[in-house]
């Protein structure tokens, strides 16, 4: 097997192998929309992080990667590098073999260029790549998952209330939010996440047009979900795809049914809408969220992540 630098010459196969591997995973997944390419190639091809394996004539595989950046995760002081969905692939024989070669090579540029955390997007079913990633000491850590707008079964919460807030109301939800993220730093999340102020909070409203439902107990706000048009994947650009972003429920409300309440009121307004498609993506680390979000969707990538020892990064 012979790995060389990825470039401009190798998009077109490369874009074919990435497409196959998207229709694979549709195969398990099949609520994933159909599309006719996967994203452009040619910014990989022109970054230099990226390396091709070819046996003989024949690519067998490919591994990029976006730029160097800092603070991976916006949570740590790490240099941070990512190879998103569509930005690798290999073919279906010994493609632990292959991309275990890839990631050698690729992984000596990245960490030449300063990058200690690595992650990389894999499709959920490809379990033969995600064991060699394994191997090589990455973990599990966030997956993206989907589902239709075909309506789920929810309790009856007696005493509840339930609406979409209005523009005007929006801020209300804020000290929720402010909850939501410092729920990231507890056991065994340990990820920080910068409070929103309200400038900030009404900026990235605004920006991402989000949508708010929340529960109400006696007039006060006690859950909520958010949904944008934001998403993680490629698969956010398809038509009739909406993104949930974040969902929050007090401690001592939980366990009545209010999420799954919002999610169903979501799906019906959604739905209204000529909306086909939900995604959401999430935390491994978060059990919670795990438990919660695996009852109604179908996840179809994890990303896997790993820290290198950042005094390997200086010596070289």
């Amino acid at each position: 097997m012979q790995i060389v630098d990825f470039t401009t010459e190798h998009i077109e196969t490369a874009a074919h192998l990435a497409k196959l591997n998207y229709e694979e995973e549709r195969g398990f997944v099949p609520i994933l929309p159909p599309v006719d390419r996967v994203p452009d190639l040619k910014p990989y091809a022109e970054n230099g992080f990226g390396v091709a394996a070819f046996e003989g004539n024949a690519m067998v595989g490919f591994l990029c990667s976006v730029p160097p950046f800092q603070n991976a995760f916006g949570s740590t002081t790490a240099t941070g590098i990512f190879s998103p969905m569509g930005a690798n692939g290999a073919i279906g024989d010994n493609r632990a073999r292959v991309y275990a070669r890839l990631y050698q090579a690729a992984a000596k540029k990245w960490v030449r260029a300063g990058a200690s955390s690595h992650a990389i997007c894999l499709y959920a079913h490809d379990r033969e790549s995600q064991e060699q990633f394994f191997r090589y000491g990455f973990g599990l850590r966030c997956a993206d998952a989907i589902r239709g707008m075909d309506e789920i079964v929810i309790p009856f919460c007696e005493g509840y209330s339930f609406s979409e807030l209005a523009s005007e109301d929006v801020l209300e939800v804020l000290p929720l939010e402010k909850m939501l993220n410092n729920s990231y730093m507890d056991s065994p999340f340990f990820m920080y996440r910068t409070l929103n102020n309200e400038v900030e909070f009404l900026k990235n409203y605004e920006y991402f047009r989000s949508v708010y439902l929340v529960a109400r107990y006696e007039g006060r706000i006690v859950a909520f979900i958010r949904a944008e048009l934001d998403g993680e994947t490629f698969i956010q650009e398809t038509p009739g795809y909406l993104h949930v972003k974040g969902a929050y429920c007090l401690p001592e409300y939980r366990g009545k049914g209010l999420n799954q309440t919002l999610l169903s009121m979501l799906i019906q307004k959604m739905k209204k809408k000529r909306y086909t498609r939900l995604g959401v993506d999430f935390e491994s680390i978060n059990p919670t969220g795990w438990g919660f979000w695996l009852k109604y969707f179908d996840t179809y990538t994890h990303s896997v992540v790993r820290r290198i020892d950042e005094k390997a990064v200086m010596s070289i």
